[in-house]
C-alpha cells in the first residue's frame, strides 16, 4: 500500500473532502469537491460513498467504479445495472496507456433484421418496442467490470460489492429523483415484479425516504461477489432472465440462456484526437459517443477559441453548425465495427475536418447537413434513444482514472425485472429499418450477436505528454455528445474550470433543431439563432455531467457533479 492510501485509510472519517451532508438528497450535499489524493464523482450520493471506501481501504480506480455502479444499480435503477451495459476507459497513471472496454449489449441470436417489422411489413412503433422483451439485449455490464477488475483491480472482488449488499439488506432512502420517475413512468407498474417493488400496497409511487430493501438483488449480488459474473451469465439466474424475456406479457423477446452463456466483453483501443493543447480520448464504435465528440472539437479547431463561448449567440451557432455536420456523419456510417466497415480515420482526418468546417457560415445556419464522406458505405439509420443512463468518473492515489457510463436504456428500461434488478431494452438503439429508401442496407440494422451503436461518451482530456488532466461524462442518449463536447469546449477555449463547465446551461444540436435548456440565460439566445436561421426549440435538457479535473502542476484534484440531477463528488 502507497504512503498517501495507508494515510488516508488511517484518517478516512476526519479528513476526507466534501464530506455528505445529514440529507443526502438536500442541497447542501457536496456536488464539487477539492482532494489531493483521489476523487469519485457519481449520480448519486451514496454510490460516491461506495466508491470513496473502495479508495480509502486502498483500491483503485476500477474497484471504485465498480463498487459505486453496484450501488447504482440499486439507487437509481431507473438509470443503469447489471441488466444492461456500459462502456469504460480506463487511464493508467504509471504508464500512460488507455484502454477501452465495451460492455455493451447484443442481440440475440433469435433476433433478425426484420425485429421491429409487423405482420404487415411496416415498423412498429417506438412505444410498442421498447416495453417487454422484444428490445431485451443481453447484458454486458458485469462481464465488462470483471474485465477491468481482472486487469485493474487492487482489492478483492468481493469486497467491491459489500456496499451495494449492505445497503440492498438494510434498506435505504427513495430519493426525490426516483419518487418522480416512477410517478411519471406509464409502463411500470403494467409488470407485477417491477410493480411489487417501486409501489405502495395502495398502488402509488414509493414516497421521498421510504428505507427500500431489495433481499433478491442482495442474493445475486453475492453469488456473483463470491462465484464471479459466471454467476449471472450460467445457471439458474441466466435461466431467470431468459425466461422473463420470453414470457414478458404481450412482447415476448428471444432472448436465450445460450445467449447469455456466450456473451463476451470486448477490449478496445480508444480513439483519441488532439484538440488545442490537449489529446481528448473516447470510445470507439460500436458506440458513436467517441468519434462524433472528436468530429464536432476537429471541426470547431478551425476557429478562434474566444468565438467558441456558448454563452454567445455566435459561440452557440458554431456548436450547432459542427454538431450538424458531425451527426450527418454519425447517423450514415457509425456502427458496430464487428459487422460494419467503420471508416474512423477517414471520419478523424485533420483534412477532411477542415473541409467540413468550411461548410460553416458564421452568420448563417446551414439547416439540415448532409454526410460528407463518398458513398460507398450508406446506410441511413433509423432510430431514437431516450436520455437515462449514468455516468461516474474516479481517479486513485495512484493517479489511475475510469471514466465509465452505463445503461439500460430508457427509464427503467424494458420494465421487465428479475430477481431484483431491471432489465434493458437496448435493441431499440437498432435502426427500425434495415433498408434505406432506395433499398440499401442500413449500418446499425439489427442482426444477431450485433451491438446496436449507442451515444454513451466517456471521455479523458491528458496533455500532450500523456499526463490525465480531467475525466468527464453524461447520460442523455443522443444528446450526451453535446453535453460533453461543450464542457471540453468550456474547460480548454473558455478556460471554465469542471464545476463551472458543468453548471453552463447546455446548447445542443443532433443535426435538427438547436436546443436551449430551458430556465437559464440561454434562453435570450433564441431570437439571435432564429435570424441566423436556426430553428430553436427551449426544452428541459437534464444532463448528468459527472467530471474530475486535474489541476496541472499542483496534484489538485476538483470533482463536479451536474446539478441537475443528485449526484456528488467525493475525495480523499
Amino acid at each position: 500500500m502507497s504512503m498517501r492510501r495507508a494515510i488516508a485509510l488511517i484518517l478516512f472519517p476526519a479528513v476526507l473532502a466534501g464530506c455528505a451532508a445529514a440529507d443526502r438528497y438536500g442541497a447542501d450535499h457536496p456536488g464539487a469537491a477539492e482532494a489531493e489524493g483521489a476523487m469519485v464523482v457519481a449520480a448519486n450520493p451514496l454510490a460516491a460513498e461506495a466508491g470513496r471506501e473502495m479508495l480509502a481501504s486502498g483500491g483503485s480506480a476500477a474497484d471504485a467504479a465498480i463498487a459505486a455502479q453496484m450501488v447504482l444499480n440499486l439507487v437509481e435503477p431507473q438509470s443503469s445495472g447489471i441488466g444492461g451495459g456500459g462502456f469504460a476507459l480506463h487511464y493508467s497513471g504509471e504508464a500512460g496507456g488507455i484502454v477501452a472496454y465495451d460492455g455493451r449489449e447484443t442481440a440475440p441470436d433469435g433476433v433478425d433484421s426484420d425485429l421491429f417489422v409487423d405482420d404487415t411489413g411496416d415498423t412498429i412503433g417506438y412505444r410498442r418496442a421498447v416495453v417487454g422483451g422484444r428490445a431485451v439485449g443481453v447484458p454486458g455490464l458485469l462481464r465488462m467490470l470483471e474485465d477491468l477488475h481482472a486487469d485493474h483491480g487492487a482489492l478483492p472482488w468481493d469486497a467491491l460489492f459489500e456496499p451495494a449488499i449492505e445497503l440492498a439488506r438494510n434498506g435505504f432512502p427513495v430519493s426525490p429523483r426516483l419518487h418522480r420517475l416512477i410517478g411519471a413512468d406509464s409502463h411500470l407498474d403494467t409488470y407485477p415484479a417491477a410493480h411489487s417493488y417501486f409501489y405502495t400496497e395502495s398502488g402509488e409511487p414509493l414516497p421521498v425516504g421510504y428505507q427500500l430493501r431489495n433481499p433478491e438483488f442482495a442474493a445475486v449480488l453475492e453469488r456473483v461477489a463470491v462465484e464471479g459474473a459466471d454467476a449471472f451469465y450460467y445457471g439458474p439466474i441466466a435461466e431467470d432472465i431468459a425466461a422473463a424475456v420470453q414470457h414478458a406479457e404481450d412482447n415476448p423477446g428471444a432472448l436465450t440462456a445460450e445467449d447469455l452463456a456466450g456473451y463476451r466483453a470486448v477490449r478496445r483501443e480508444p480513439v483519441c484526437r488532439s484538440y488545442r493543447d490537449a489529446r481528448i480520448c473516447g470510445m470507439p464504435p460500436p458506440t458513436s459517443g467517441g468519434v462524433t465528440l472528436l468530429q464536432i472539437l476537429g471541426i470547431l479547431q478551425q476557429f478562434d477559441p474566444e468565438e467558441l463561448d456558448t454563452r454567445t449567440a455566435g459561440g452557440a451557432h458554431l456548436l450547432a453548425e459542427a454538431s450538424r455536420l458531425a451527426f450527418a456523419d454519425r447517423e450514415r456510417f457509425l456502427a458496430d465495427p464487428d459487422f460494419t466497415p467503420v471508416p474512423v480515420e477517414a471520419l478523424l482526418d485533420a483534412d477532411y475536418l477542415a473541409a467540413r468546417a468550411r461548410c460553416i457560415d458564421p452568420e448563417r445556419s446551414m439547416g439540415e447537413a448532409w454526410p460528407g464522406l463518398p458513398a460507398w458505405l450508406i446506410g441511413e439509420p433509423v432510430h431514437r434513444e431516450a436520455p437515462s443512463t449514468s455516468h461516474l468518473s474516479v481517479v486513485d492515489f495512484d493517479g489511475n482514472a475510469v471514466s465509465m457510463t452505463t445503461s439500460i436504456e430508457q427509464a427503467f428500461g424494458s420494465r421487465v425485472m428479475v430477481r431484483g434488478f431491471l432489465l434493458n431494452n437496448q435493441l431499440t438503439d437498432f435502426a427500425f429499418r434495415s433498408e434505406d429508401e432506395e433499398g440499401r442496407p442500413v449500418a446499425n440494422r439489427p442482426e444477431p450477436g450485433k451491438r446496436p451503436r449507442s451515444s454513451m461518451a466517456p471521455t479523458l482530456l491528458l496533455d500532450q505528454d500523456g499526463r490525465l488532466i480531467g475525466a468527464v461524462g453524461s447520460p442523455g442518449g443522443p444528446r450526451i455528445i453535446g453535453y460533453v463536447v461543450q464542457r471540453i469546449v468550456a474547460l480548454t477555449d473558455m478556460g471554465l474550470t469542471m464545476e463551472e463547465a458543468i453548471a453552463l446551461p447546455n446548447v445542443v444540436n443532433r443535426n435538427g433543431p438547436t436546443e436551449l435548456e430551458e430556465g437559464t440565460p440561454v434562453e435570450d439566445l433564441a431570437d439571435a439563432l432564429r435570424r441566423r436561421g436556426h430553428k430553436v426549440e427551449i426544452t428541459p435538457l437534464n444532463s448528468g455531467l459527472h467530471g474530475v479535473e486535474v489541476v496541472p502542476g499542483s496534484g489538485l484534484l476538483r470533482g463536479a457533479a451536474d446539478h441537475r440531477r443528485e449526484g456528488a463528488s467525493l475525495g480523499l
